[in-house]
């Protein structure tokens, strides 16, 4: 018997060219002519930008809520006292001051959902469950009084005090979990075989793209009730989400279409010839693949459905924006400093943005592992 002998050399270390935080440097700053000076003139818009702002901001800035000692320094430094002052009333809007703890607990547990759906290897029946009790916390605790003839031993609240964030986040989050489903059953009709199906979802995705969002907004406020039976007319909470479902769902079509369009006929094919039915090779075959093409772009349209709620303002639903000109616009003490309190909430819309795109991110690459997990291998 012939004796194994290990003859394969020993790992050695790279080059200490291609290591090190210098290199790094060099290959994705001072890579080219046109790297550097990009790297060049970037690096001078954050020298004679940074120092300045750090000034304002932070070093010359007023923190105290004192109207009086933001005036003084009005010229030379920020006054975040406004958002001290204020910041009650720009989170939850025109909500009783008393019974502000239950806009926050509502709002927190929303979020910390949001959070947890997130990530993909939480997406499960249960998650769905959740989301259901979590919708019911937050109603019962936003709206009080009696939900589905069910008592909930807190004071009724009317959804017109609702407002600030607690809003921004019901609206964006209840739209997007509607007009998804809504979106894949159009997209799906524009693809259909009957006509009649075809024809009437191009008609509706044609025409709610061809108007802006504060067109629907004002039709579904205004125009809505005068249509309906004396005495029917929904809240206009509901009417106003009904109205931002029907919008994101036309574009959301689209995007679900474009990933129908992307997966070969000879899958469709081949399912059929395996005996599966149209919704069997819909659900096992065709809207896996298609959905997983399009996370980006339905991403980015959450994104926008999200931003979008600040619009609800001129049907007098103060959300997050709204509410910031309701606490600003009627105090003449801290009416100057609407900038600060502006970017206040430029800080909380990027943060739940950026989050977002971060998801985005993710679930792309949990879908492209996936993906490679299902190849046989070559072996």
């Amino acid at each position: 018997m012939h004796k194994y002998v290990n003859t394969l050399l020993p790992a050695r270390q790279p080059p200490l060219q291609t290591i090190g935080f210098l290199q790094w440097l060099k290959l994705n700053l001072w890579g080219s002519t046109e790297s550097a000076f990009t790297t060049v003139l970037l690096s001078v818009i954050l020298i004679l930008t940074i120092p300045p702002f750090l000034e304002w901001s932070v070093l010359h800035a007023v923190f105290a809520a004192d109207a009086d000692q933001c005036q003084l320094a009005r010229d030379t430094g920020a006054c975040w006292g406004v958002v001290v002052e204020k910041y009650r009333l720009i989170l939850f809007g025109r909500y009783p001051f008393e019974a502000q703890w239950r806009p926050l607990v509502a709002t927190l547990a929303l979020t910390f959902l949001l959070v947890l759906s997130c990530r993909r290897e939480n997406w499960s029946r249960y998650l769905v469950v959740a989301w259901i009790l979590i919708w019911l916390l937050f109603f019962a605790l936003m709206g009080g009084g009696t939900w589905f003839g069910v008592p909930t031993g807190l004071p009724y609240v009317p959804t017109d005090q609702w407002g600030g964030l607690p809003l921004t986040m019901m609206l964006s989050t209840l739209s997007i979990v509607l007009s998804f489903p809504l979106a894949i059953f159009v997209a799906l009709g524009r693809q259909s075989d009957m006509p009649a199906i075809r024809s009437l979802c191009i008609v509706y995705v044609e025409l709610v793209r061809g108007v802006p969002l504060i067109s629907v907004l004002f039709m579904a406020s205004f125009m809505l009730p005068l249509l309906l039976p004396t005495g029917a007319s929904p809240d206009v909470l509901i009417r106003v989400l009904i109205g931002i479902t029907l919008f994101a769902t036309a574009y959301e079509a689209e995007i679900v279409r474009g990933g129908l369009q992307a997966i070969p006929r000879g899958q469709i094919e081949a399912a059929h010839s395996l005996g599966l039915g149209y919704w069997q090779t819909q659900r096992l075959v065709v809207l896996p693949q298609a959905l997983a093409h399009v996370i980006p772009s339905l991403m980015n349209n959450f994104i926008a459905i999200f931003k979008d709620t600040s619009l609800v303002t001129i049907v007098s639903l103060y959300e997050l924006s709204g509410a910031l000109g309701l606490a600003i616009s009627g105090d003449p003490n801290w009416r100057p400093f609407k900038l600060e309190a502006y970017l206040f909430i430029t800080l909380i819309y990027f943060a739940i943005c950026f989050a977002m795109s971060r998801d985005r991110k993710s679930t792309r690459l949990n879908s492209s592992h996936m993906s490679e997990s299902r190849m046989p291998s070559s072996a």
